[in-house]
């Protein structure tokens, strides 16, 4: 065994630790390169800007176990709510159940449209169910208008609701809209309306 050397006496050992420690080392420093970059830090102050052109929102007593459902009707459109969400103009972006299945007190529905179709809108509000008991349930609806891409969010109309018994609807907004998108002064109004039905 005189003319046998160990694999470690004759270099190549070393060499051999040596490339697998580097190539180690360059995976190693491109995770923490890439790391920065999986998923990018938010800016808490950034500007949110909603969706859609005509925006209908509701808030109601935040921290309620109160299920309040916006229903919306935009001109030529189905009703849209709970149990039909989108229409051809109409979203309902979010559907809040109050306690149920919510990581926030706050009570929030929103519906937005695509495009600012001229005619006849109507806001419903119905009390599907108040596990809380506590009556009467007063809510406030805001609509807004953005009627380009780029110009900004214009409140158009505003009212406040007072839900009395569990399943109760009412009509809280009844408004219209010209071809430029405007409101069509005095068409603001609350005569009934049912949409839940149609």
């Amino acid at each position: 065994m005189h003319g046998l050397e160990s694999f470690d006496d004759d270099g190549h050992g070393t060499v051999f630790r040596d490339v697998i420690m580097l190539a180690l080392l360059g995976f190693v420093t491109v995770v923490v390169l890439l790391l920065p970059h999986l998923n990018p830090p938010t800016l808490a102050d950034a500007e949110v800007t909603a969706p859609g052109n005509v925006i209908v929102e509701v808030r109601w007593a935040d921290g309620l176990d109160a299920d309040v459902d916006l229903w919306v009707e935009a001109p030529g459109d189905r009703p849209v709510g709970y149990s039909n969400r989108g229409g051809r103009i109409f979203n309902l972006l979010r559907d809040d159940l109050g306690d149920k299945g919510d990581e926030t007190d706050l009570n929030y529905e929103v519906a937005f449209t695509r495009g600012t179709p001229s005619g006849d809108y109507t806001i419903n509000l119905h009390l599907y169910r108040n596990p809380s008991g506590e009556f009467p349930i007063e809510a406030e609806v805001k609509v807004s208008v953005r009627r380009t891409a780029d110009s900004g969010v214009l409140k158009v109309a505003s009212n406040r609701a007072v839900l009395a018994t569990a399943g109760q609807e009412l009509t809280v907004l009844r408004f219209a809209l010209d071809e430029e998108g405007q409101l069509v002064p005095g068409s603001v109004h609350d005569l009934p309306r049912p949409l839940r039905s149609g």
